[in-house]
């Protein structure tokens, strides 16, 4: 068959959708990533990969920037006629089901988070929920990557329940992302933060607790890693992490292609976000076998189980958090170990990679059955 991958962002299938990729190569299928281009495209290209440009804008809720994007996606699939579309991040979804309805082709959108528009509620939340229920009520499968967005979806009968269907995450290759020992007990513990930096993802919380924590307990080290500047409404400037970074409360490690290094390097790995699809960085720290902290909110609390992998705060509270993150410090070495243990175990019990391969596995033959019949 010939399949089409469609997102915001082509790194995002690079960095989180590749084992899909692999494996629908490795099927015998021809693959075509729909997304504006970046430095990943080489990468997909010398795997396998057909890319083609897309022109989206990919922040603001714009009608007539969204119906041209509508549109464009409709234009493309009519061209490309492929036997599917795969569809993830918010826009490609909504405005990607619509232009495949339109142009007759097979869709199968991932559900990857709801982003500001549901953290905002009121009319952006109303408007959103009436474009999902609009692009989403006759698609044969729509995935979700944890049960509170899921049942969001349900609640607000915004599809059917058979039509949802759930997948751990985007997996994780508990291979590369092997379990690694502790850092030594004689050096300062590390709390470490990886995400874009966004206020909602807890940022601004991050570095009030690290500063309340720091009073308390002056060897304690906090590290910021991801990219500043993103093209969101609620990113943050590279000039307030400077000042952060001058005023002595945190590092900041700027952004890598390998996020290995630091997670080994840290005693635990923090994720204050305000809602989450399923917090990548917290599978690959869970995955090294490190403990967590993260907020009590969907999304977070399905990765970590509570006061077993880790701890979970109170969303947008950075005294929360900071007792939280003293108490992870209160744990003897053996304590701290025996969360790392348990984190990696729930990974190689629910987020092995191999579980999302087979339920889009068995979600295109399921929807190439309909077709045919």
């Amino acid at each position: 068959m010939h399949i089409m991958m469609t997102v915001n962002a082509a790194w995002n299938i690079w960095n989180f959708r590749r084992p899909v990729v692999e494996a629908l190569l490795a099927d015998g299928h021809r693959v075509t990533v729909l997304a504006p281009p970046d430095d990943s495209v080489p990468g997909l290209e010398r795997i396998g990969c057909r890319f083609r440009s897309l022109e989206m804008s990919v922040k603001g809720l714009n009608p007539i920037e969204d119906l041209k994007l509508q549109r464009r996606l409709t234009r493309i699939f009519r061209q490309e006629a492929p036997d599917a579309v795969l569809s993830y991040t918010i826009k490609n979804n909504i405005f990607g089901a619509q232009a495949a309805r339109a142009a007759g082709v097979p869709f199968i959108p991932n559900v990857t988070g709801l982003g500001t528009a549901f953290l905002s509620g009121g009319l952006l939340q109303t408007i959103a929920e009436q474009l999902y229920r609009r692009a989403f009520g006759k698609l044969p499968v729509v995935f979700f990557q944890n049960e509170d967005d899921r049942d969001m979806f349900l609640d607000r009968k915004l599809l059917r329940s058979g039509q949802a269907r759930l997948l751990p995450g985007s997996g994780i290759d508990l291979s590369r992302f092997a379990a690694a020992d502790m850092p030594e007990v004689d050096t300062p513990p590390v709390f470490l933060m990886v995400a874009r930096l966004l206020r909602d993802k807890g940022v601004i919380e991050f570095v009030e607790a690290a500063r309340q924590v720091k009073a308390r307990h002056p060897e304690a080290r906090f590290q910021l890693l991801g990219a500043t500047g993103s093209e969101n409404r609620t990113a943050i400037d590279s000039a307030t992490v400077e000042a952060w970074v001058t005023e002595g409360v945190v590092a900041y490690l700027g952004t890598t292609n390998d996020v290995r290094p630091a997670i080994a390097g840290a005693a635990c790995v923090v994720l204050p976000s305000y809602r989450e699809g399923a917090p990548r960085t917290l599978i690959e720290a869970a995955a090294m076998a490190r403990p967590l902290i993260a907020t009590d909110v969907p999304g977070c609390r399905a990765v970590v189980d509570r006061e077993v992998s880790g701890f979970l705060c109170e969303v947008r509270s950075a005294d929360s958090l900071a007792r939280v993150m003293e108490r992870f410090l209160a744990l003897t070495p053996k304590e701290r170990e025996g969360m790392g243990r348990a984190a990696r175990a729930k990974m190689e019990r629910e987020y092995d990679q191999a579980f999302i391969v087979e339920a889009y596995r068995a979600a295109l033959a399921s929807v190439m059955g309909e077709g045919q019949r």
